[in-house]
């Protein structure tokens, strides 16, 4: 079902349709909605919502590349208080996972580039992104880009029992549920490709030093599949002023989302 766009700046209110893929609230902006274009998946961080950041969809789209932006479960359009919690954080990524293929399998091929797709999100968004990009599936992605977010959440979660001096978890999660999410846990499934982080070095929520972690186990997946490790691209800010150091990159927001979009634009081949 369609509806009108919410309160938007005019050049995405005119490209933006608010839709449903069965349960699945989304916003769809494409740049002219007439040719195929490249397109990329957003999921936004916990307790946002799909309309969250207008100032990166406009990029994207100002660089031919379609939007696809999804309110995770229990969040926007479905906002469930309970589940925008910390300790709701596994059942998000686990509701969330099971959503990737019909989401894609709703986009039109004649507007969305089902060849040229990305994949990207925002702290718990990034999260079911590197998860999601553990499972093999019919139509894969071609790049993906995360930020402030962690691929390793057994480090996370529980850091004395792998070695990490960070503060502990301040929820308890189950073991053996955070391990069955836990990318790092399923590397196995991850096929190669060009991948974007950014993060504060000092974020609050988010450790750097356990996703700086996570990426030298990724890049050694990549070697062992023959890849190049090259394919993995990090930025990071020693100290950016935002929230917590880890709610966007304060005064570097600007820098970050046109790295992200720059590096979508390449790896996707937009115009």
């Amino acid at each position: 079902m369609a509806g009108e766009a919410p309160t938007f700046p005019k050049y995405l209110a005119e490209r933006a349709r608010i839709v449903r893929a069965g349960e699945i609230p989304l916003l769809l902006a494409h740049p002219d909605w007439k040719t195929p274009a490249p397109a990329a998946i957003w999921l936004h961080g916990r307790t946002a919502s799909k309309e969250m950041d207008p100032g990166r969809y406009m990029r994207w789209l100002r660089a031919g590349i379609a939007v696809v932006a999804v309110d995770l479960p229990g969040h926007g359009e479905r906002g469930v208080p309970e589940m925008q919690e910390s300790r709701a954080t596994l059942d998000v990524i686990e509701k969330a996972l099971v959503e990737i293929d019909p989401i894609i399998a709703s986009l039109d091929a004649s507007l969305f580039d089902k060849s040229r797709l990305g994949i990207g999100g925002m702290s718990l968004g990034g999260m079911i992104t590197l998860r999601a990009l553990c499972e093999p599936r019919a139509i894969p992605f071609k790049t993906a880009a995360v930020e402030a977010t962690c691929g390793w959440l057994s480090g996370m979660y529980f850091p004395a029992e792998n070695g990490l001096h960070i503060a502990p978890w301040p929820i308890d999660h189950p073991r053996a549920r955070a391990q069955s999410l836990d990318p790092a846990m399923h590397l196995s499934g991850f096929a190669p490709l060009p991948l974007l982080a950014l993060h504060s070095e000092i974020d609050a929520m988010v450790p750097w030093e356990v996703q700086r972690l996570f990426l030298d186990k990724l890049r050694d997946h990549y070697k062992a599949k023959g890849a190049d490790p090259a394919l993995i691209e990090v930025k990071t800010w020693s100290k950016t002023g935002a929230p917590r150091e880890h709610i966007g990159f304060g005064i570097f927001s600007n820098d970050a989302k046109n790295i992200q979009t720059e590096f979508f634009a390449r790896t996707l081949g937009a115009k």
